[in-house]
């Protein structure tokens, strides 16, 4: 089988092009992909050339691992059938292509094992369970607060914002230094941190991937605070280290999803505990990748972008 796929053949290099599929197996499914989002943060390293050595890196690679789409073959060891929706988080079943992350083609070969069973009416929006998932993941678990402040407005400060309501707990505030990003919030309040007086948070997440923020962050915590990094940060990060001694300062890192953030994400939106809705701001077709690839990591205005492999 072959595929039309979106490949990244060196930094700023990005087309439509065709590639072979591998044979699937017995515990393999092949997927029609309808919809693949654009990931801003880790896809954007890659596609910009700033990405530190990553295991599996190289180019040509294919990215995406935000994609939903049908099961149209299902092996006799998957459990599933022709007709099943799924949310794919990448595939590696390329000839002559890296599949990092590999969900940003027509059609994939992936290990059942790997996708998750969604509702057919979840649209484009399914493609969104990743980011939500891995917000779930910072968020929950054994001593983990949920944040009463986090920094940045996009998709991801979104979702974190939304779960954090959605536990029960009190509205976070959000910081957001672009006014255009401001907008959009439901229950909660977005503000410009220069009118933030407060330095009492005890649980700060910082879900815009700015390393050079963590001095003001520590000022803003409470005594015995914690400072989550919830985005991906290319450089090293350094802070001043008598503030951080002052407050008792306590760093996390939050890692990708697993399968159980992925499965309670997906309870979530379909019992309607966690909406999905204003998120996606642009579409485009598949055919036009190099163009939607491009926008989504220059234009400010666009928070999530989805390729359309449908139509």
């Amino acid at each position: 089988m072959d595929t039309a796929a979106v490949l990244l053949k060196g930094p700023k290099d990005l087309d439509i092009d065709t590639l072979a599929l591998n044979a699937p197996g017995p515990a393999d499914l092949v997927v029609d992909i309808a919809h693949s989002g654009i990931s801003t943060g880790t896809e954007k390293l890659f596609w910009s050339g700033e990405m530190p050595p990553f295991p599996g890196m190289g180019y040509p690679l294919v990215p995406g691992y935000e994609a939903a789409g049908e099961v149209v073959e299902a092996g006799n060891l998957t459990g599933f059938k022709p007709g099943d929706h799924v949310f794919v988080p990448g595939a590696n079943c390329y000839e002559g292509a890296f599949g990092l992350f590999g969900g940003a083609a027509r059609r994939v070969v992936t290990d059942s094992e790997r996708v998750t069973r969604i509702d057919a009416g979840f649209g484009p929006e399914g493609a969104l369970l990743a980011l939500a998932a891995t917000a779930r993941h910072a968020m929950a678990g054994m001593n983990k607060a949920v944040p009463d402040l986090i920094i940045g407005h996009g998709v991801l400060g979104r979702l974190l914002a939304r779960l954090t309501i959605a536990s029960g707990a009190p509205a976070p505030t959000v910081w957001e230094i672009d006014p255009d990003r401001r907008s959009g919030a439901t229950g909660y309040e977005v503000i410009d941190p220069e009118m933030d007086p407060r330095r009492d948070y005890n649980s700060i997440y910082d879900a815009s991937g700015q390393g050079a923020l963590l001095n003001d962050l520590v000022g803003r915590i409470a005594k015995g605070g914690e400072i989550v990094l919830a985005g991906f940060y290319t450089a090293p990060l350094s802070f001043a280290f008598p503030p951080a001694f002052m407050k008792e300062a306590r760093f996390r890192v939050a890692a990708e999803w697993t399968r159980d953030d992925l499965a309670a994400t997906r309870a979530l939106v379909e019992c309607g505990a966690l909406r999905l809705d204003g998120l996606i701001t642009h579409t485009r077709p598949a055919a036009d990748a190099r163009a939607a690839y491009e926008q989504a990591f220059t234009d400010g205005a666009c928070l999530k972008m989805i390729l359309d492999w449908e139509h």
